[in-house]
C-alpha cells in the first residue's frame, strides 16, 4: 500500500515556519512561577507528544502543562492540550472533548505516546510530580484515565520526569521505563536564597537519587513493576531523558537514561528478563574528562550511518553536549573531534533530538535551549540547528533555519514529524511562559525521502524496536530503530523517514522486527510513505 503526497512549493532553502498562529491555540506552557518563590520542579514544564489520536491519517499534538504551587493544582490555564490536526495547516483544541484536560493531576512532566494494547489506538502516558498516568484511547475520539488499575504506582513523593515504551522482553506487549529524579514535596521543598535575598532553582545535589522504574505489560491494561526483578532498582540516578535501541545488535532493546549532574546509565538486556547497568564499561557514563554534566536531552540514533545507534545528550551552558559512537562494544566520545564541543557550550539544551532536516541522508542535531533560571544575562536563549557534514562534523545552520531560530526564550520539550505529509520532518517546541511553537519545514529543492509506517502481527503493533535499512540506488546503506522516545518530556513520530539526498530511486529497504522475522521490499518508491506489515509466522 502507498501513501502518495502532493508537495508544495519549495523554498530555495530548507526554512522553518512557526504556523502556530494560523490556529486558535489557548494553551500556554506554564511552570506555575509567581515571580517570587521557586519550586525546584519549575524549570521540567512543557512535554509534547506526536500521535495520530483518530486515526485520520494526520498527525496530532498533545502537550503537557504545570500546576499552581504549592498546591498543586490544574486551575485554568494549566491543563493540557491536545490539538486535532485539521490537514490544513491549522489545529483544532479538542482536549476538554477528548477527555484530556488532566484536573486531577497536578504538576505534570513528560508524555510517552503508543499502543501499548495493541488495539490499533495511540494510548498516552504521562510522568507527574505525583502519581503517574495512563491514559487508554477509547478508539472514539476520547480517553480514559486507568492508572489506579493498571499497576504503574511508584514509592511516595518520587518525581517522575520522562516515560518510553519498549518490549524488553519481545512478547509483543510494550512495557514501560520511567525516569524518576529524586523525591520531592511541595510541603518539603527547599528554598534557595542568594545572599540578595534573590530566589533562585536549588541545585540538583540538593535532592537525593532515586532509581528508575521498569513496568512489564502483562496485556488486559495490567503492569507488573520489574525495577527490581530486572536489575535497574540498585542504580540510583536523576533522570531526564530516555533512548531506547539495540545498542550492541543482539535483537534485544537497551535503554540509556541521561542524568542530572549523576553519570548516566546505559541498561544493557541481558535477553532473559534482565538488565545490566553497563553506562561506565561501555564509555557513555562520564564525558571525556571523566565528569558529570547536567544531562537533559537524549537520542540514539545512526548519526554516521555504520548500521550501529550512537547515542546523544545536550546539557548546559558552559558544558559540552555529549555525542558518542558506537563502536559495537563501546562507544567513543566525539563530541569534540566533530566540531560539536565549541558549538555546544554557549547554550543550555533541554529537548534535543538527530533529525535529518534537509533530507540529505545524514542526521543532523536539533536542540531546544534556554537557562534553568532567569538570573543569568544570557538566560533567555535560541534554539540551535546542528548540520551533520558525511558523519564527521557538524556546523551551525541555525540563523539561515528561519525566524523562529532567532527567537529567545525558556525552550523545554520538542518532538519531530512530518505534519502535512509533505515529505520534510517538522519540529514542534514547547517554552515557559508562551504557546508553542510549530515549526513547518519548507524544504530543499531536488532532495528526495522514503518513509515507512510499520504494524507489527507477531511483535507489538507499533513495531517499536523494528530495525530498517534502507539502501539506495548508488549502494548507500541507511539505518534507524523504531522509537519515537526521543529528547526531553516528549514523544516523536513513529513513522520512519529516511532522507535520500538527490537519488531519486531506492534498491530496497529491510526490516528486521522485533519478533526476529525479516521482510524485504525491492525498489520502494521515492518521495512516498510505504504502509509495511510483518509477515505472518511461518
Amino acid at each position: 500500500m502507498l501513501w502518495p503526497f502532493v508537495f508544495a512549493a519549495f523554498a530555495a532553502a530548507p526554512q522553518f515556519t512557526d504556523i502556530a498562529a494560523d490556529s486558535r491555540i489557548a494553551y500556554i506552557t506554564d511552570n506555575g512561577f509567581d515571580g517570587k518563590r521557586k519550586y525546584f520542579p519549575q524549570p521540567l514544564c512543557g512535554g509534547v507528544a506526536v500521535l495520530d489520536f483518530d486515526n485520520d491519517g494526520k498527525l496530532d499534538l498533545f502537550f503537557t502543562n504545570g500546576a499552581t504551587f504549592p498546591d498543586l493544582k490544574k486551575t485554568a490555564g494549566f491543563q493540557h492540550a491536545l490539538l486535532r490536526n485539521k490537514g490544513d495547516g491549522q489545529f483544532e483544541d479538542v482536549t476538554a472533548k477528548a477527555g484530556l484536560t488532566g484536573e486531577s493531576l497536578g504538576y505534570s512532566l513528560g508524555v510517552a505516546a503508543a499502543d501499548f494494547d495493541n488495539d490499533g489506538f495511540t494510548d498516552l502516558f504521562v510522568a507527574n510530580a505525583g502519581p503517574n498516568t495512563l491514559y487508554r484511547n477509547k478508539g472514539d475520539g476520547t480517553f480514559e484515565d486507568i492508572s489506579a488499575a493498571a499497576g504503574l504506582g511508584k514509592p511516595d513523593g518520587v518525581l517522575s520526569v520522562q516515560g518510553a515504551w519498549l518490549d524488553y522482553n519481545n512478547d509483543g506487549l510494550l512495557d514501560l521505563v520511567v525516569s524518576n529524579y529524586t523525591v520531592w514535596t511541595a510541603a518539603g521543598d527547599r528554598r534557595c536564597v542568594r545572599e540578595d535575598n534573590v530566589n533562585f532553582y536549588c541545585h540538583p545535589k540538593t535532592y537525593p537519587a532515586v532509581p528508575h522504574r521498569l513496568y512489564r505489560n502483562m496485556g488486559g491494561g495490567k503492569f507488573t513493576d520489574v525495577t527490581e526483578a530486572a536489575g535497574l532498582g540498585k542504580a540510583k540516578g536523576k533522570g531526564m531523558g530516555i533512548a531506547i535501541a539495540d545498542m550492541n545488535g543482539d535483537n534485544w532493546p537497551d535503554i540509556f537514561i541521561a542524568n542530572d549532574t549523576e553519570p548516566n546509565f546505559l541498561f544493557v538486556n541481558r535477553g532473559d528478563g534482565t538488565f545490566q547497568e553497563r553506562g561506565l564499561a561501555m564509555g557513555v557514563a562520564y564525558d571525556d574528562a571523566g565528569a558529570t554534566v547536567s544531562a537533559m536531552g537524549a537520542d540514539a540514533r545512526d548519526y554516521d550511518n555504520d548500521g550501529q545507534p550512537d547515542i546523544f545528550y545536550n546539557d548546559l551552558i558552559n558544558q559540552v553536549w555529549g555525542l558518542f559512537r558506537n563502536l559495537g562494544r563501546t562507544f567513543r566520545y566525539t563530541s569534540l573531534t566533530t566540531g560539536l564541543a565549541v558549538l555546544s557550550t554557549p547554550y543550555s539544551g533541554w529537548s534535543a533530538g538527530f533529525v535529518d532536516y534537509n533530507n540529505d541522508g545524514w542526521r543532523d542535531i536539533y536542540s531546544a535551549n534556554g537557562d534553568v533560571d532567569n538570573l543569568r544575562a544570557n538566560a533567555e536563549q535560541h534554539d540551535t540547528l546542528f548540520e551533520n557534514q558525511a558523519g564527521k562534523r557538524f556546523v551551525d545552520v541555525s540563523s539561515q533555519a528561519g525566524p523562529h531560530f532567532a527567537r529567545k526564550g525558556f525552550q523545554r520539550g520538542s518532538a519531530f514529524a512530518d505534519l502535512n505529509n509533505d515529505g520534510w520532518l517538522d519540529i514542534v517546541v514547547t517554552s515557559i511562559g508562551r504557546k508553542p511553537a510549530i515549526l513547518r519545514n519548507s524544504g530543499t529543492p531536488g532532495m528526495h525521502f522514503v518513509s515507512f509506517r510499520l504494524t507489527g502481527t507477531r511483535s507489538n503493533r507499533d513495531a517499536i524496536g523494528a530495525r530498517v535499512k534502507v539502501t539506495t540506488a548508488s549502494g548507500r546503506a541507511l539505518y534507524d530503530q523504531l522509537s519515537p522516545s526521543v529528547g526531553f518530556l516528549s514523544s516523536s513520530t513513529k513513522v520512519m523517514h529516511f532522507g535520500l539526498g538527490a537519488e531519486e530511486r531506492a534498491a530496497s529497504v529491510e526490516v528486521r522486527w522485533p519478533s526476529g522475522a525479516v521482510s524485504r521490499m525491492e525498489a520502494p518508491a521515492v518521495d512516498q510513505v510505504h504502509a509495511l506489515t510483518e509477515p505472518p509466522a511461518p
